[in-house]
């Protein structure tokens, strides 16, 4: 059966690994990013049959607007994922007021206007999966990030709470904390710096996006429909928990 999903963040690296893998599938895409370039080279990439939008993530009001636009004119979506995320890293005693509130709204309340702009019709359907993506970091916590780790932990209670809800209406609420993934941020990382983060992982190496991709991809499938309200860790034995 082939579904209509919705993806944030999908030009990222691990967002372009979730999106590859649904495309091969044959499902229809709607595709956000911040940037109207990025998502001119997702179409180029994917195609004029699938949908694409600007979203600022850190605009709730206008993302408000964009979302109700969205589900008026896809009330079939049946998978949800949030992706998208922004670091804006600093001690707490140095962390300016705009730092924390964009970081928030990007990572945390963007989610509330999300999903509860899409629930409705996934009510009324009787079905949907809404996939988060969180961190190792939420749980381990994480010196400079206070406002990262403080978003990323928030989505946990806000998934777990929202799963709870929703669980009766044939709806799943899972949420993915990948730990350490190879992307341009490792990739500008000096040999010294990877190998002191490899000493942390007992695996001894950076997982890779579709390590992420591939488990998103289980939890929106039947094959998970007895699964809801958890926190999935891909971080190769980083942080047992």
């Amino acid at each position: 059966m082939k579904h209509k999903i919705f993806i944030t963040g999908a030009s990222g690296g691990i967002g372009s690994a979730i999106t590859k893998k649904f495309h091969e599938i044959g499902h229809h895409l709607i595709l956000t990013s911040s940037s109207k370039e990025k998502l001119l080279k997702l179409s180029e990439l994917y195609g004029d049959h699938h949908d694409y939008y600007v979203l600022d993530l850190s605009d709730l009001q206008s993302l408000t607007s964009v979302m109700n636009e969205i589900v008026e004119n896809h009330p079939d979506i049946s998978i949800l994922i949030n992706n998208a995320g922004l670091t804006s890293d600093s001690l707490l005693l140095r962390m300016k007021l705009n730092q924390w509130q964009e970081v928030m709204n990007t990572n945390l309340s963007s989610n509330f206007v999300i999903i509860k702009s899409a629930l409705s019709n996934m009510i009324k359907n009787k079905r949907g999966k809404i996939i988060g993506i969180s961190s190792v970091v939420a749980i381990s916590g994480n010196p400079g990030q206070s406002n990262y780790v403080s978003s990323k932990s928030g989505m946990i209670g806000f998934y777990k709470s929202i799963a709870h809800e929703v669980a009766s209406r044939n709806i799943n609420v899972n949420l993915v904390s990948p730990g350490f993934i190879v992307s341009p941020m490792t990739d500008k990382l000096t040999e010294a710096q990877k190998n002191k983060m490899l000493e942390n992982i007992p695996m001894k190496k950076f997982g890779e996006p579709n390590d992420v991709a591939n488990l998103v991809y289980f939890l929106s499938s039947n094959e998970a429909s007895y699964i809801t309200g958890q926190n999935f860790h891909v971080n190769g034995g980083m942080l047992m928990v």
